[in-house]
């Protein structure tokens, strides 16, 4: 029997688990990898194997995670009779529980009346929350917003955009007009689906004026970036190194912040974020509407004039992360033309807004080229 057919048969014969796992933690495989042994002494190149078993400490986790889903599924269906205050002791009481399962100690006393103690064990032992019960989490965060544990939550890399357990968090942050946690959600949260990036991307570009007053938070954090960059190139205390590092940040900040609106400010996490899939975001731009891609198209604008100002931060900008690098901002541009390319050239408003981006462009390339011209002799005079 050949190697595929064994295969096959195998596939075939064997059951396949429910999408409700019943371990809903990355395990350690090494330890019981040790345990396997085959069922029978045959010698063909497929065998089954007997002795799976997970360590102790791995069932009590999972265990005490299944109690700790069904009870708080419970009280969640009726939140009348649910508090903010009993979730957050049903929460601490269970993370304290895994806390000495684990043996993995969290200092200090628990307080229903501040989430320091939570977001404090949340850091610690959110590695041990299996999606089911991440999932629930995240929802009564949402009922109840807790916006402080949701924000901890994401920021240390729990939420996977993928997870069935995310319950449409950034479709209910968007409904709620919250907008730091999406942009939170657009930096730290991997695997966004499709839809949630245009969510965001369409959020961003909104014109509402309730949405528009959410990013104000947004702002006030981006300048509290560029003031402390410029304090710290004022403090004659640090050393030349960390003053020319804040150098760059205080020009790279402040070029971040100055003529952006309080939703471009919100852009910049979305244009600039590793996570976002060429194809994804294509298709995402493809779906806007008019409005929508002439604030794209002015935003990308504002960039490409920052960039041709200041040609000297661009080697330097991919060094900070949610600023947009002059990479980011071309192909995103590209984008934009291969989608709407119709409506840049037919539409006489986005006609003339394109012909006035050529002329940066052109500048911007012009010195590419005498750029790409110095580094070609630098490279022959070493030669």
């Amino acid at each position: 029997m050949s190697m595929l057919e064994l295969i096959t048969k195998s596939l075939a014969t064997t059951d396949h688990p429910t999408s409700d796992s019943q371990h809903p933690l990355l395990l350690n495989p090494n330890p019981i990898f040790l345990t396997l042994k085959p069922q029978t002494t045959d010698q063909s190149f497929i065998q089954r194997v007997q002795g799976w078993k997970i360590s102790q400490t791995d069932a009590d986790i999972i265990n005490s995670g299944q109690k700790f889903f069904k009870k708080l599924k419970i009280k969640l269906k009726n939140p009348n009779s649910f508090t903010k205050v009993d979730f957050i002791s049903l929460l601490n009481s269970h993370l304290q529980h895994i806390s000495q399962i684990s043996r993995i100690s969290i200092p200090g006393q628990p307080k229903n009346e501040d989430y320091t103690y939570t977001n404090l064990l949340i850091q610690n032992l959110g590695f041990l929350i299996g999606d089911n019960v991440l999932g629930l989490v995240l929802e009564a965060c949402l009922v109840f917003e807790i916006w402080e544990i949701l924000e901890t939550l994401i920021v240390s890399g729990l939420v996977d955009g993928s997870g069935s357990g995310c319950y449409n968090l950034v479709d209910n942050l968007i409904e709620k007009n919250k907008a730091d946690l999406v942009c939170l959600c657009v930096k730290h949260v991997s695997n966004l689906k499709l839809s949630d990036v245009l969510s965001v991307l369409k959020y961003f570009l909104s014109s509402s004026k309730d949405a528009y007053s959410a990013m104000v938070g947004v702002r006030k954090e981006w300048e509290r970036l560029a003031l402390s960059a410029i304090e710290t190139t004022m403090d004659k205390s640090v050393g030349e190194k960390k003053l020319n590092s804040a150098k760059d940040a205080a020009v790279m900040f402040t070029m971040a912040h100055d003529e952006f609106t309080s939703n471009e400010l919100c852009l910049h996490y979305l244009v600039s974020s590793p996570n976002m899939d060429d194809v994804m975001f294509s298709a995402c731009i493809g779906k806007l509407n008019g409005l929508e891609i002439m604030g794209f198209v002015r935003y990308l604008k504002k960039w490409l004039v920052k960039y041709q100002k200041f040609p000297q931060v661009g080697s330097s900008s991919k060094a900070f992360e949610s600023i947009p690098s002059l990479e980011n901002v071309t192909k995103c541009f590209g984008l934009v033309v291969d989608e709407h390319f119709s409506s840049l050239v037919m539409n006489t408003e986005f006609r003339e807004e394109v012909e006035s981006i050529e002329l940066v462009v052109n500048s911007l390339a012009a010195e590419a080229r005498l750029c790409c011209n110095l580094a070609n002799l630098c490279a022959g005079l070493r030669i």
